[in-house]
């Protein structure tokens, strides 16, 4: 296999550098793509870039197509393009069919994945339970799926990012606003999952194989800390549960994915759910076909002492999987709000947890919403020492 790896949009999240990074130290060409001006990226990723090419605006096809084009007809033929980012997923495909790189999802391919409605298939024929639903028409539709399923129901895009444009309708007058917004994209709506979220993580190789895997646990919906502005917390298990390890190894693979990082979301039932399971029991949210977001490749890397770039990136142009790691540690990540008055300040936090503490800083402003202002992230043995950091750290001023 060649060399030639497209890795687009390298400036964000920051971390992302690193994946350029991998490609180039085991001997490939690293050719990125970004918006950013050359002279204004940062040391490091001026080094994981074998070469640069500035776009004025990434979501214009026809400069990204000039991009791809321009690396090809320099370097040959392009290997694997990427951008581990939801928000280009669908970019990516594309740019992938119109240049025959046959590494990856194409266009015809990647809607499995990126329409929540259409994921409810792949999970079903996992075994795995999921939400009824329907595509949102008219509010007499809706009406007709709430005398269904009852109150509340979630409302999301369907072919959307996160957590964001999503929220709960709980009572009739709620049901008719909804019908009343210019929403400008298909929504979904869901019966209410009353749960947890719990997540199935890792990469698998060109032949469907997982090569590594985790799951972190979210005792908070990132939907409700978004719609409220509270705080983010989750963290990564050191075992991942029997149950989640079998459905979630049984997603992949009804999914059939190949080569990518995989983030899959279950909720753990928090009491008994007609039709779909009983208190403790797994269902099916939702998949995304990228890296779990904001620093979690990093915490993954600090709870296994693995670098999961270089596992992509030796997967990537190799095929190779690494040695099995044990989970020495689990690593909870916390995002405090600025507008929230905490009785343990920084120098506090480092006075006890220094020698725990991985990272440490101001969350980018797009996530920022989605997981707090400042983070921080520590790494411990015992779900025991977890919780009392979490206490620690969110723990109120007066």
């Amino acid at each position: 296999m060649g060399k030639n790896f497209v890795f687009i949009s390298p400036t964000f999240p920051p971390e992302y550098y690193q994946f350029p990074l991998a490609w180039k130290r085991i001997g490939g060409t690293s050719l990125c793509i970004g918006e950013d001006s050359y002279d204004s990226l940062r040391p490091e990723l001026k080094e994981a870039c074998s070469e640069y090419y500035q776009v004025r605006s990434m979501q214009d096809y026809d400069e990204m197509y000039r991009a791809v084009a321009w690396f090809a007809h320099k370097h040959g033929k392009i290997d694997w393009l990427e951008s581990n980012n939801e928000f280009w997923l669908e970019q990516d495909a594309r740019l992938r069919t119109d240049f025959n790189i046959t590494t990856g999802d194409k266009t015809e391919d990647i809607m499995r994945f990126k329409l929540k409605s259409n994921m409810k298939a792949f999970y079903e024929r996992a075994g795995v339970p999921v939400a009824r639903y329907h595509l949102t028409t008219t509010l007499e539709e809706g009406q007709k799926f709430i005398k269904e399923v009852g109150y509340p129901v979630i409302v999301k895009p369907d072919n959307g990012v996160g957590a964001n444009a999503t929220w709960k309708i709980s009572n009739d007058e709620q049901l008719a606003e909804f019908y009343t917004r210019e929403l400008g994209t298909q929504y979904i709506m869901e019966e209410f999952i009353p749960g947890y979220i719990v997540s199935f993580d890792g990469i698998t190789d060109q032949d469907n194989n997982i090569i590594f895997k985790t799951s972190h646990t979210f005792p908070e919906p990132i939907m409700d800390i978004v719609n409220s502005k509270e705080e983010c917390l989750y963290w990564s298990e050191r075992k991942i549960p029997e149950d989640l390890d079998k459905m979630g190894t049984a997603v992949i693979k009804s999914f059939g994915i190949k080569g990518r990082f995989f983030h899959t979301e279950y909720f753990r039932l928090t009491e008994d759910k007609k039709g779909l399971g009983k208190k403790g029991d797994l269902v099916g949210l939702e998949v995304n076909m990228r890296p779990p977001g904001g620093y979690t490749p990093d915490m993954m890397n600090y709870a296994n002492d693995i670098n999961v770039y270089a596992i992509y990136a030796n997967m990537a142009m190799f095929n190779t999987a690494p040695e099995e790691s044990d989970r020495p540690y689990s690593v909870a990540f916390t995002g405090r709000r600025d507008h929230l008055s905490y009785k343990n300040d920084a120098s506090a936090v480092y006075a006890k947890y220094g020698q725990k503490i991985v990272m440490h800083g101001r969350m980018p402003d797009l996530l920022a919403e989605a997981m707090g202002n400042e983070f921080f992230m520590a790494r411990f043995k015992t779900e025991k020492e977890v919780k009392a950091f979490l206490k620690f750290i969110f723990e109120k001023a007066g």
